[in-house]
């Protein structure tokens, strides 16, 4: 008698047990659903609405009300049409010269950059446009696994959402070039004192030289290292084709 009902309450609790995980797993990928759906949203939203200040860098933005030391970011959003070609060719060349035809992840030179860092070469990004609109515009900071992983969902949606024009568009708007500059169009009027529909192709070049350190290198006091840089841009700038502008 006693042994059966031992029986009966273990079966109960078993029972009990099973429904508090059940429970678990379905608040869990409702969460996930939600979180999804939400993202997509804002994938969306990003075709048709241009990212304020405190979308593009919410902790710069907060650290401006505690830091005096902090500067004031100057951001000057210009469309896809208002940018010199020049620009997003320079761009292309420095930056990611396989843009158009990869999805978001450029496997050659990732490749290329693990040999560099298997022959003692050196580290050097493998980060295309796609996910450093990922970076730039949807996260935080921080180099953690779990923000790297959140980049390459964001790159993903950003690839099957947005056209390329829109992304590179986003990217020349939002991009870090030098301290308290943010975009091309903040760049070339700090800089060059010019439009960014007006940069002519040495400016554009020298502004994509300084992308990998906009804060250590200058595009108006380039050093050797910006020279020969630039130099290389100009020449694979000629091969660069650009997404439609319709």
């Amino acid at each position: 008698m006693g042994s059966s009902k031992k029986a009966g309450v273990k079966k109960s609790g078993g029972k009990r047990s099973r429904k508090r995980i059940y429970r678990i797993i379905k608040w869990g990928c409702g969460l996930l659903v939600v979180l999804v759906f939400m993202s997509i949203l804002q994938i969306l939203s990003l075709r048709y609405i241009n990212p304020p200040f405190f979308l593009i860098t919410p902790f710069k933005s907060i650290a401006l009300g505690f830091s005096p030391k902090t500067p004031e970011i100057s951001m000057h959003w210009r469309s896809f049409k208002q940018i010199s070609p020049h620009v997003k060719k320079a761009v292309l060349a420095a930056e990611d010269q396989r843009f158009l035809v990869h999805k978001g992840f450029d496997f050659i030179e990732l490749n290329d950059a693990l040999k560099d860092m298997a022959t003692g070469k050196g580290y050097r990004g493998a980060s295309t446009i796609t996910m450093q609109v990922a970076r730039t515009v949807f996260l935080w900071p921080a180099r953690t696994w779990t923000r790297k992983g959140l980049e390459a969902y964001y790159t993903v949606l950003l690839e099957l959402f947005l056209s390329k024009k829109r992304i590179l568009e986003v990217y020349l708007n939002t991009v870090d070039w030098g301290k308290g500059i943010r975009g091309v169009g903040a760049a070339a009027e700090a800089y060059f004192h010019v439009s960014a529909g007006r940069l002519s192709r040495g400016q554009a070049a020298l502004l994509a030289a300084v992308l990998p350190s906009p804060h250590r290198w200058s595009p108006i006091k380039p050093s050797a290292r910006v020279l020969r840089r630039q130099k290389r841009i100009l020449k694979d700038m000629n091969k660069m084709p650009l997404p439609s502008s319709d």
